[in-house]
């Protein structure tokens, strides 16, 4: 009897709307202060900015996502580019090693902001926060305790409550008559320098963070219909339609609540619900209770959608071999790998507990950027060299501009995130470096395989492939 696999039961507006909702999630409500108190009245530049980060890279993970439909996303693309049977091994494993690590401190993330704008609602002291923080997401784990076609109907439902809080704050601000004003003073103390400077850095840390998941469909390759089609038209439509509505929500709220004074608001506990207030303002304590309790929706809609992805990594490198075979288990009946999603849960429970929203954004970058966005870009280049690109579903236009740009702008991010940060990442990097070397000598793998088993190996899946 054969193993059970996953099913290719998401399609294209499924997969678009589980981007989406990942995408959006917490991100740009608890974000919106900060890139405004960095930026002052240039705050939109740090907006456009991530959004042209993050068409310029979905060009790259749209190559690759589309020539490799499969669960677990970066881990094959990594495999792929730099051998199945050599340096491959290291680089998926490390990649890997950081999603174990960084994708419950992602889902850590989107608890707490929920934590913070419950507080609106109900006064919580420190300890209330983190106990909220840790329940969301026990809630949000047993909400992905099933089987991936009701996990579709769910996004979708949840997709709704998304576009419904947007949109009322974007028609609020339109309403109010002011709307295009944040628009006409974007240049009023323009700077080249501040956009050169580490400040302007910090601020696309906060505005990247919230655009990032656009690639999320990656992850969920083995379950995509038509892959070689859908997950790039859902990467971009993903990136597209979030960025009008993200830029579009900054208007809306600035044109009632200057960024003046939202700077002013930043050493108080009101900064943590920004959106709220901007509602109370517009139509009252009640209108601003119900925002608050879709916010609050919108936070669960992107913890469900970073789980499902992220539970799909470490079972790909599992069943491939390059992990612990215990995350290859699929669920018996449910058919979904629920030792991978119930570890990626454990983890996000306890980080929901120890850490605050401002030590885990820019350490959620700066341990994606170097392993997986950079190495990424450089694999494309390594796989067109080896393979060519005729047998590409997609190629991506103006090939090689947007991997060296992409590059570029990620290190700029990268250096941006501080030294802090930085040595925080090389420390994962250094664990996870250790931590392969010891498994590749155990399980015989690269550098540690005999020559003779490598090139065996290599002919069985030349055979194979053929």
């Amino acid at each position: 009897m054969s193993a059970p696999k996953l099913q290719r039961s998401l399609g294209l507006f499924q997969s678009t709307v589980v981007n989406m909702i990942d995408m959006v999630g917490i991100g740009p409500f608890v974000t919106l202060p900060i890139v405004m108190g960095l930026m002052g009245g240039m705050f939109l530049y740090a907006w456009i900015a991530g959004a042209v980060l993050s068409l310029i890279d979905a060009m790259i993970w749209s190559e690759l996502g589309a020539a490799y439909p499969l669960a677990g996303g970066s881990y094959n693309f990594l495999k792929e580019a730099y051998g199945k049977n050599g340096m491959g091994r290291m680089m998926s494993f490390l990649y890997v090693w950081q999603t174990v690590i960084q994708a419950p401190l992602v889902a850590a993330s989107a608890a707490i902001g929920f934590s913070q704008y419950l507080g609106y609602l109900v006064k919580l002291g420190p300890i209330e926060q983190k106990l909220v923080s840790a329940a969301v997401i026990v809630v949000v784990t047993i909400l992905l305790y099933r089987k991936i076609d009701s996990i579709g109907k769910i996004a979708v439902l949840l997709w709704t409550g998304v576009i419904l809080t947007i949109g009322w704050i974007i028609v609020g601000g339109i309403a109010h008559g002011n709307f295009l004003q944040p628009l006409k003073d974007i240049n009023a103390d323009f700077s080249w320098q501040q956009l050169a400077s580490f400040a302007f850095g910090q601020a696309c840390i906060k505005s990247i963070y919230s655009y990032l998941g656009y690639y999320n469909v990656c992850h969920l390759g083995a379950e995509i219909k038509n892959p070689g089609k859908n997950i790039p038209r859902s990467m971009f439509i993903s990136v597209i339609g979030i960025a009008i509505l993200y830029i579009a929500m900054n208007m809306s709220v600035s044109s009632v609540i200057s960024w003046q004074e939202v700077r002013s608001l930043a050493s108080t506990d009101n900064k943590n619900y920004i959106v709220s207030l901007f509602i109370e303002r517009l139509y009252g304590h009640t209108a601003a209770i119900v925002a608050t309790v879709m916010i609050l929706w919108v936070a669960i809609a992107s913890l469900f959608a970073v789980m499902l992805g992220y539970s799909r990594v470490p079972y790909a490198a599992a069943i491939d071999g390059a992990f612990f075979k215990v995350f290859g288990k699929l669920h018996p009946t449910r058919n979904f790998p629920y030792i991978s999603l119930l570890v990626i849960a454990a983890f996000g429970f306890v980080f929901s507990l120890l850490f605050r929203m401002s030590d885990v954004i820019s350490g959620i970058l700066a341990m994606r950027i170097m392993v997986q966005f950079i190495g990424q870009a450089v694999g494309v280049v390594i796989l067109r060299k080896k393979n060519g690109k005729a047998h590409l579903p997609y190629k991506m236009p103006l090939y090689p501009l947007p991997v060296i740009l992409a590059i570029a702008m990620w290190l700029f991010v990268f250096y941006s995130t501080g030294k802090e940060v930085i040595i925080s990442f090389l420390i994962v990097f250094g664990t996870g470096i250790i931590v392969y070397f010891i498994y590749a000598v155990l399980q015989k793998q690269w550098p540690f395989q005999r020559k003779d088993e490598s090139d065996l190996a290599a002919d069985i899946e030349e055979i194979a492939e053929e």
